[in-house]
């Protein structure tokens, strides 16, 4: 007797709690459904599980998807994270087909087939991914839970029984209500609120530390790994500061995936943006990077950060940018040289490239015109120098 899925038709459910979890995914296992599992809560926020013969490959979705895959890469692969400017030529390895359907998994299917992480230290990322999906899913009071049988992950890496992880979850989930702060998101990020407050009733030491680390910016599962702490132990220290007011916690949008891809179900909003103008920085210095990344995002630009100028010229040539920052001095290769390189490239032989340096003098900007650059801007950059910068040559470019 063939086993019957699920009906395919969207299914509400109150409460989705463990053991109603665990419920809904016994009939999959019993029904050895293969495909994608969508579940929705009633703010639209979605996650997606990837199932084969009823047991779980990988997860994704909410409201923090990139934070999360990045997350768990410098926990279980930090080989990985200190090299994660390639992203852009790995993705174009994959099949597009492949990294529609989930980019994350593709890329760790890569990784473990090129030997760069073993596919055990693959399997303990996606098991602690899951977990903390599930845990995000059981926050919500509501769900509605959808079948698609048609979108079914290529390539099986691992796969899991998910009674025991769902039991995993589940006891994260109880050492976050036993700490009272259940109310609390772990995806919201403390920011100082009252700092002269905040000063007074604080050692220097510890001010200084919290000053540095509560920017708004960072989520309580980033700060805790950042820390090395259990995320339960950083929101517990904070909490008292949250209760008076000095500090508040605040929702945050996603970080930017590493390649845009076109839009899919198990993209959601992450992949939205308002501008598609791609805008590239090398620089072997990853707070260079990391300043840019901040300047151009918030100013709705696409931001692709290259720190190995080795590699630079086959990034580049896959992402295609509309503009390129350059560093003038990097420890294995020069500004001058990448330029010149990239001006005997039809592709780049009109692009903008804007020379950056810390050394503003007349040699250095004569030798940068020589070999092609378009304009010279000093370091420590200027938000509002950068940005006239890129109004000024993409509007010349248009023009011309």
């Amino acid at each position: 007797m063939t086993a019957q899925y699920p009906p395919p038709n969207p299914i509400s459910i109150q409460e989705f709690t463990a053991s109603k979890q665990a419920g809904f995914f016994d009939k999959l296992k019993q029904s050895r459904f293969s495909g994608q599992l969508v579940i929705k809560n009633p703010k639209g926020e979605q996650w997606f599980f990837y199932l084969y013969l009823g047991r779980l490959m990988y997860a994704t979705g909410g409201s923090h998807p990139v934070r999360r895959w990045r997350r768990h890469i410098a926990l279980y692969v930090p080989e990985i994270a200190a090299h994660l400017s390639s992203l852009p030529l790995d993705l174009a390895k994959v099949k597009t087909n492949d990294f529609r359907l989930c980019w994350e998994y593709q890329l760790l299917c890569l990784w473990v087939e090129q030997q760069k992480i073993s596919r055990e230290q693959a399997a303990r990322l996606i098991r602690s991914l899951i977990i903390e999906v599930l845990f995000d899913i059981t926050q919500t009071m509501e769900v509605t839970c959808q079948l698609q049988p048609n979108k079914v992950l290529s390539t099986r890496l691992v796969l899991i029984d998910v009674d025991q992880i769902i039991l995993e979850a589940q006891k994260q989930w109880q050492g976050w209500q036993e700490a009272k702060i259940a109310d609390r998101s772990p995806n919201s990020a403390p920011l100082i609120r009252q700092p002269e407050q905040l000063r007074e009733r604080t050692s220097p030491q510890v001010y200084q530390t919290l000053n540095q680390l509560l920017d708004g910016h960072q989520t309580l599962r980033d700060l805790a790994v950042r820390m090395k702490r259990d995320v339960v132990t950083v929101t517990s220290s904070l909490l008292p500061y949250v209760q008076m007011g000095l500090v508040e916690l605040i929702p945050i949008e996603d970080l930017s995936p590493p390649i845009s891809v076109p839009q899919s179900s198990s993209s959601t909003s992450i992949l939205d943006s308002a501008s598609e103008t791609l805008i590239a920085c090398i620089d072997d210095s990853p707070l260079m990077c990391q300043t840019m990344e901040k300047i151009l995002t918030e100013a709705n630009y696409q931001f692709l950060g290259i720190n190995d100028p080795l590699r630079a010229i086959a990034i580049l040539l896959s992402r295609k940018p509309s503009l390129i920052f350059l560093d003038l001095v990097m420890p294995n290769a020069n500004g001058y040289e990448i330029c010149g390189q990239l001006r005997k490239l039809s592709f780049f032989r009109h692009t903008p490239i804007i020379i950056l340096t810390g050394n503003d003098g007349i040699v250095d900007r004569v030798r940068a015109k020589m070999v092609g650059s378009t304009d010279f801007i000093s370091k420590p950059v200027n938000a509002d120098v950068v940005l006239n910068t890129i109004r000024k040559h993409l509007k010349e470019a248009i023009v011309a």
